[in-house]
């Protein structure tokens, strides 16, 4: 039948029912936000139908980042055997670190090139949300951009999802443009976060176009919790920071654009520099816009923000949608290969802020796998920013698990941003600023500055037994924190009984 897309009209359960085993299917979606729903819910369904009669059914997935229900639809139905380049799912990650989907964790920027390339292989098919499609192949995306543009050019065969839910409107934000292969680019004519310089829609030959799967439902972005004490303290010590380079002259007094990762740390960072009276109004240039920063936005704090997703909960998002003329002008919604581009975030000095899951006292930063082998989420755009800021800050708790674990550690246990990339680093317990200092000053002001007070004089005593060298290190009690979080389940078991103690 002929819908009035002008292609055909499918149910979930038809689409689902074209794509094979092993098929490789690029998803959209930038976290929850614009994310592929109906047809992944049905490739679910089919995968556990086939699973009960013996039949093999898995499928290589790759979206812009982490996707929320698709990802956990998919894994639970044991549906997913090769995933990339970023995922936040429970099941998931379950899946991953028992051995039974192969992961390929990746930089963001990366993705459009690899593909482009053909370093990952044929794409069987993309699955895009999109608020409505042209005859001639234009695809007005909902709300994230992603990798969407490049998965449309380089599938076999394009499936897309109208989504009722969202607001027609939502494609005037977006700036698509897709970059040729090398060597055949041109500089990024990008000179300020809200610049444009491509058109509202991606697009795609219609004639892969199999069909169109009508939806209406919203993105399943949950709410962020209050920040906890530890977070309010991390944001005052960013804000200091900021406030002592801006009065030093060295950031410029019309302030420089932001990138802040996700989570309640980032939230928390965000209205701390928002509440401040002395941070001038500013922009960002980052990937993810979360619920803190729509209020900055209402009140002239955050002048405007380029990004690769509206990851807002439903009430902020339906509200954004209500006033869409009061942020036209002042948000831009890009593709990764563009919101995450070096070149780009060098030429705007874009201060970077992310978390760590450990920082080791030379300025290493693990911000992927716990204990070394076990991959929380992955790398995402973290170290695209971190590598080309003007300032690159770290962020983390300085203990976790109640006093169990130290978040600053003799070595990282894995090292996804080097000390060649980590300026400053910030825990609760205050700031070290790392630029131009030597390792060993490194490790005084890391274990100083910012490790738990409780664990400093075993961080002292292990410098203390190390040999001489340009980087000291004691390779027999190198990895001692984390044998003892292994075998004993705190990494200083009468340290972490003292912290718990202290606590209650």
């Amino acid at each position: 039948m002929t819908s009035r897309y002008a292609f055909p009209t499918l149910r979930a359960e038809e689409a689902a029912a074209m794509i094979g085993n092993g098929a490789m299917i690029g998803f959209s979606g930038f976290t929850p936000a614009g994310a592929a729903k109906a047809v992944p819910r049905a490739l679910a369904a089919k995968a556990r139908e086939l699973h009960e009669t013996g039949a093999e059914f898995q499928l290589r997935v790759i979206t812009g980042a982490s996707t929320g229900v698709l990802d956990e639809e998919l894994a639970q139905a044991d549906a997913i055997k090769w995933r990339a380049p970023y995922q936040s799912s429970k099941s998931l990650g379950k899946l991953i670190n028992g051995g039974k989907c192969q992961f390929v964790d990746m930089h963001l920027s990366h993705v459009a090139q690899f593909l482009y390339e053909g370093f990952l292989g044929r794409m069987d098919y993309a699955v895009v949300e999109a608020t409505d499609v042209m005859p001639d192949g234009r695809v007005f995306l909902s709300s994230s951009v992603g990798a969407a543009p490049t998965f449309l050019t380089h599938a076999e065969k394009v499936i897309v999802e109208i989504n009722r839910y969202h607001s027609p409107r939502v494609s005037e934000l977006a700036d698509i443009r897709t970059l040729p292969p090398p060597p055949n680019r041109s500089p990024i004519p990008i000179y300020h976060p809200l610049e444009r310089i491509g058109w509202p829609y991606a697009v795609v030959d219609p004639r892969k176009i199999a069909g169109i799967v009508e939806t209406n439902e919203p993105d399943g972005v949950g709410e962020f919790s209050p920040p906890n004490e530890a977070c309010v303290k991390i944001a005052r010590n960013v804000v200091r920071f900021l406030l002592d380079e801006l009065r030093a002259g060295r950031i410029p007094p019309e302030f420089l654009p932001l990138q802040s990762g996700v989570g309640n740390i980032a939230n928390a960072v965000m209205q701390g520099l928002g509440d401040d009276p002395d941070i001038p109004p500013f922009h960002m240039y980052t990937e993810v816009l979360q619920d803190a920063l729509v209020p900055l936005m209402e009140q002239r704090k955050l002048l405007g923000a380029s990004t690769c997703s509206l990851t807002l909960s439903p009430p902020v998002l339906e509200k954004l949608y209500a006033n869409i003329d009061e942020y036209v002008d002042r948000l831009v919604l890009r593709p990764q290969e563009l919101s995450n581009n070096p070149g780009v975030i060098r030429r705007l000095g874009v201060i970077a802020m992310n978390t760590a899951l450990e920082v080791d006292i030379y300025g290493h930063a693990n911000s992927t796998h716990v204990a070394g082998t076990r991959m929380m989420n992955g790398i995402g755009g973290s170290g695209d920013f971190t590598r080309n800021a003007y300032l690159s800050i770290f962020m983390c708790p300085s203990i976790a698990r109640n006093g169990a674990i130290s978040t600053i550690v003799p070595f990282c246990s894995h090292v996804d941003h080097n000390e060649h990339s980590v300026q400053i680093v910030v825990t609760e317990q205050g700031l070290a600023d790392l630029r131009g200092l030597a390792p060993d000053e490194r490790a005084r002001a890391l274990i100083d500055n910012c490790a738990h007070p409780a664990y400093r004089p075993w961080l002292h005593d292990y410098i203390a037994s190390c040999g001489p060298g340009h980087i000291r290190h004691n390779l027999a009690r190198a990895f001692e924190l984390h044998r003892n979080l292994l075998e004993q389940g705190a990494m200083l078991p009468d340290v972490a009984a003292e912290i718990a103690g202290g606590e209650r």
